[in-house]
């Protein structure tokens, strides 16, 4: 009898599931046009930075140059160091920011989601409060420049947004969902530690949701250009993203002041200013490096977002 039940309650649930053939194909095709709406504009900048100024000046942005160049990658290599300094800082200081979040977050999540925690209550309020509000940018800017004297310093790319809320919850929730609770009771009655518990249990069976929040805290870091923007003058601090910023800046600067552009200053402005090529291969060599770390995190990626979402 419990049997037949327990074949019926499967079979109706396969038969929710149940996709038709037309939904299957509808789904399909927007998936695939999503798709080629992330490739395609990846794949037209790769097509602009090989492109030789000719076919540029005769047909365009265009995915079928006339002709292909290397020469705006080989200049980027001769040119200076700036390139290669920018590279170091935005690869350190993610690589730094990437891994003491994660060592903050995943123990302030830890302590959150211990159930004998007096304080969890309170604590986890304050901390949706900071997802609500925010102090605002001139108070950040004042506490990091005249308070903790980060200004133009590598910290200031690694310690402000070093604790997101939101990535402790999902982490909270994570460590609830996976860590059963007799399993730290265990652990006490064997005598260890919190810090025991915490880097030899927790650690350990929370890979997949450390691995997406790793994955999350990795792209924002690496794409962040505003920081750079407000905190660091020293060419050699300068991240990736920031000096494509300023690249950008400089060339609508000198676009939207014709009468500038006319005087010996900005023609020597506009004869220092990369070229199209130049432009969309430094873009195309400060986007690979994501695009290459993303597969190291893709198994764990749907793991980490889903689990702990079915009760069973």
């Amino acid at each position: 009898m419990a049997k037949n039940k327990n074949e019926a309650v499967s079979n109706s649930f396969a038969q929710i599931n149940r996709v038709k053939p037309l939904t299957n194909a509808l789904l399909s095709a927007l998936f695939i046009l999503i798709a080629l709406g992330t490739v395609l504009p990846v794949l037209l900048v790769v097509m602009i930075s090989i492109s030789t100024s000719e076919s540029l000046a005769y047909r365009g942005f265009s995915y079928f140059p006339m002709s292909f160049t290397f020469t705006a990658y080989a200049s980027l290599f001769r040119t200076g160091s700036q390139l290669v300094d920018s590279y170091i800082i935005t690869i350190a200081s993610t690589a730094v920011s990437t891994v003491l979040s994660l060592l903050v977050m995943s123990s302030l999540a830890f302590v959150l989601a211990q159930q004998r925690f007096p304080g969890k209550k309170f604590y986890s309020i304050m901390l949706l409060i900071t997802m609500l509000f925010s102090g605002g940018m001139v108070p950040a800017y004042i506490i990091n420049v005249n308070v903790l004297h980060l200004y133009d310093t590598f910290f200031i790319l690694v310690l402000p947004g070093l604790v997101n809320a939101f990535n402790v919850i999902v982490l909270r929730t994570f460590i609830n969902g996976t860590v059963p609770i007799e399993m730290f009771d265990a652990a006490a009655i064997d005598g260890a530690n919190e810090f025991r518990v915490y880097w030899s249990i927790v650690l350990p069976l929370s890979k997949a949701g450390l691995a997406t929040i790793a994955l999350f805290v990795l792209v924002g870091k690496w794409n962040d250009w505003f920081t750079g923007m407000l905190y660091i003058d020293n060419p050699k601090l300068v991240p990736v993203q920031t000096m494509l910023t300023r690249i950008q800046q400089k060339i609508d600067f000198i676009k939207n002041n014709s009468d500038m552009a006319s005087t010996p200053d900005g023609q020597r402005m506009l004869m220092s200013m990369p070229t199209e090529q130049t432009r969309m291969a430094i873009l195309v060599l400060s986007t690979l490096p994501i695009i290459f770390a993303y597969p190291f995190f893709q198994r764990y990626f749907i793991q980490g977002l889903t689990i702990g979402s079915v009760k069973g």
